[in-house]
């Protein structure tokens, strides 16, 4: 119960003057509880501790044995002299032909063997990011630009909803963290229409789909038929034929590719759908693999009553990124990152982690996504078990030592832990805190899911971050809004315009989406990455972050 309590918060809430009713004209006020994320230390379990460690060895065993062999040749040959050197080798040894040819050959074999056995690594060649031009504000198109108050204006214009849903809403917007240059469907305004029709959807799929991977293929100077691997996601809206079959056929792309479409995955797909593409790759040596990560915002769109299903309307905009994967060798010289790490982390077995974003029609009958009060608690949970297998793969070894130490005393000793930590002299209870790894130490660059401002707050408390390692997460959901699976994207794409990223850097991508799931991808740097000259951010990147403060 005490640990349950702390992570409760209330607030009192000012609601106005009653305005009918027995009470009318009468303040009125509410208690609002807010639930905030668990500490990721506090209680972390052991056996995703081990299965990072396993991770780790499993990858690392043969590395550890060279400087082992290393040294003891070392020893062996330094006990000799130079002449002693030379006897041993030339001077008293026999060889025959039959036995260096049998030595050469065993030698060939067995690094033929291991450079066969050894997967290939897999570069990111580039990607693009879908920006619908500003003028479409005022013409007829799919895609509109909207201030936070245009957003309401229109949204009352449509005739959908009741002054206390737009009140809602109003307030959800107002803490978003969202700016007034994000993109919406132009339909989902439109006054009595349903918005959630398959022309609308098709229409919206593929005009950001489509875009974002012209812009890719004239980037990478790759034509569509080379392309060997096609992974698509998109939760909402899945037709028939797919969204990789339009693409397929917009782009006549050849009848040999491998295209999987995946559906219903939440904002974390876009992890899921790259780590698809590198296990096709690996296996089918196609050379070439497109990742499309989208979303169909009409389809997240609600016209009802119910205040945990209004919540996607404040949030939820439109986007997608198409990115460009290669095992090719001959690719590396090209190439901006190489994909080092993906872990993958499902809670679907917890009822409460399946149920915490959840589709289903409302009393009226009316298609929506519900969001549950559980969200933050789930998440906050399985952000833990991800990044307590991800330490090991990436902490320096000191981190990893004074991390895997205080996971271990409160495994043995649960009895002094199990309490919550009693503040100290000043108020502070910092001292009794976990040892909570420094993962700017891992990563040079973060780019976060950019759901809502509250969750990047808490993502940056827990983790120890500062505010310049979330900018870019920041910046994305202030100028886009949450694009879902995309919004990674975007923000590496901020870090490429601001010119931040150099050789060598390692970029941490977390997303996390309905299931629950939370998925990371590990990237490094192979070359310094320079401004590109077609980016989402050229027009406004020098605007943050000075523009989120304004």
């Amino acid at each position: 119960m005490a640990r349950e309590q702390a992570l409760l918060s209330t607030e009192i809430v000012n609601r106005g003057v009653e305005p009918s009713g027995p009470d009318a004209g009468s303040p009125t006020f509410s208690v609002r509880v807010r639930r905030r994320l668990p500490d990721f230390l506090q209680s972390v379990n052991l056996k995703y501790v081990r299965l990072g460690y396993h991770y780790l060895i499993s990858h690392g065993v043969y590395l550890a044995t060279i400087p082992v062999i290393v040294l003891v040749c070392g020893a062996e040959v330094g006990s000799l002299s130079r002449d002693e050197l030379w006897r041993k080798v030339w001077g008293e040894a026999t060889y025959d032909l039959a036995t260096v040819l049998a030595f050469l050959a065993v030698l060939a074999f067995t690094i033929s063997v291991y450079i066969m056995s050894r997967p290939r690594p897999v570069y990111l060649i580039d990607f693009a990011c879908y920006k619908p031009a500003d003028e479409l504000k005022f013409c007829m198109d799919n895609c509109l630009q909207v201030s936070k108050a245009e957003f309401i204006d229109l949204a009352r214009k449509s005739g959908k909803f009741d002054e206390d849903s737009l009140a809602f809403q109003s307030r959800l917007l107002a803490k978003s963290g969202i700016g007034d240059e994000s993109y919406m469907p132009r339909c989902v305004f439109e006054p009595g229409t349903n918005c959630a029709t398959m022309k609308e959807g098709r229409a919206e799929a593929s005009a950001a789909m489509f875009a974002a991977l012209d812009e890719l293929f004239d980037k990478c100077r790759v034509r569509p038929k080379d392309v060997g691997v096609l992974v698509v996601n998109c939760s909402l809206f899945n037709p028939t034929p797919s969204l990789s079959a339009m693409i397929v056929n917009h782009y006549k792309m050849r009848g040999n590719i491998l295209s999987y479409n995946l559906g219903g995955m939440g904002c974390s797909a876009g992890v899921i759908a790259v780590d698809l593409a590198r296990d096709m790759l690996q296996a089918s040596g196609a050379g070439l693999a497109v990742v499309v990560s989208t979303e169909a915002v009409s389809f997240t769109w609600y016209a009802g009553k119910r205040r945990s299903m209004l919540i996607p309307n404040a949030f939820f905009r439109a986007g997608c990124a198409a990115v460009l994967l290669s095992n090719r060798r001959r690719d590396f010289h090209r190439a901006k990152y190489q994909l080092e790490h993906i872990v993958r982390t499902h809670k679907g077995a917890d009822d409460r982690s399946f149920r915490s974003v959840y589709q289903e029609e409302d009393e009226q009958r009316i298609k929506g996504l519900s969001i549950s009060r559980d969200l933050v608690e789930v998440g906050g949970h399985a952000l833990k078990t991800n990044i307590t297998t991800l330490g090991p793969l990436v902490l320096p070894f000191s981190e990893q030592i004074l991390f895997f130490a205080g996971v271990l005393f409160r495994h043995l000793f649960p009895s002094k832990t199990s309490a919550p930590p009693p503040p100290s002299a000043d108020g502070d209870a910092s001292a009794a805190a976990p040892y909570i790894p420094d993962f700017k130490r891992a990563f040079e660059h973060f780019c976060m899911h950019a759901a809502s401002r509250d969750v990047l707050e808490h993502l940056q408390g827990n983790l120890g971050l500062r505010d310049g390692d979330l900018e870019a997460s920041r910046a994305a959901l202030h100028r886009f809004g949450n694009t879902s699976s995309s919004s990674i994207w975007y923000e590496l794409a901020y870090l490429e315009a601001k010119g931040r990223v150099r050789r060598g850097d390692r970029v941490w991508q977390l997303a996390f989406g309905s299931g629950f799931k939370c998925n990371s991808a590990v990237w490094r740097a192979v070359r310094r990455v320079r401004r590109p000259a077609r980016s989402p951010w050229l027009d406004c990147v020098e605007q943050y972050p000075a523009r989120m403060n304004a």
